[in-house]
């Protein structure tokens, strides 16, 4: 099995959101904007499926926005798209944690329990820092 072939589409089909690596004035991870670097994203899967699985819900939205087109035309999807992109937009201030109710409301997921409402506790989260840094780094103060 090819594994540089894996990294690389792994690396390549899962979108990366949120503020991403920081690199300080010495060509260090700057840690205070950014976290810790985390070993699990340079793991190769350890499982065909498991490529699969990260993208499914990425694969199912395509496959509804196609299906829409279909039906109803090009205006349904595109529709969809700029209120899902509109709805990601609404958050709390950086250090908070946004539950993006909109955004579940739209998909259809606010009226099923899943791993992530039980297990995503907001309290033991990773990304815990200093609020106004957070606040003045978002605002392009900093």
């Amino acid at each position: 099995m090819n594994t540089r072939g894996l990294r690389s589409q792994l690396k390549d089909s899962v979108p990366v959101t949120g503020m991403g690596q920081h690199v300080g004035a010495y060509g260090v991870q700057d840690t205070l904007r950014s976290g810790f670097s985390s070993v699990k994203n340079e793991l190769l899967p350890s499982h065909a499926l498991e490529l699969s699985e990260k993208n499914f819900q990425l694969n199912q939205d395509k496959m509804n926005f196609s299906t829409l087109r279909n039906i109803q035309g090009l205006h349904a999807p595109l529709k969809l798209q700029m209120e899902y992109r509109a709805a990601r937009q609404i958050q709390r201030l950086p250090f908070l944690q946004s539950s993006h109710l909109a955004l579940d409301t739209l998909k259809g997921n606010d009226e099923s329990i899943s791993f992530e409402d039980i297990l995503n506790d907001p309290a033991q989260s990773e990304m815990v820092g200093e609020p106004h840094i957070m606040v003045e780094y978002k605002l392009g103060l900093m």
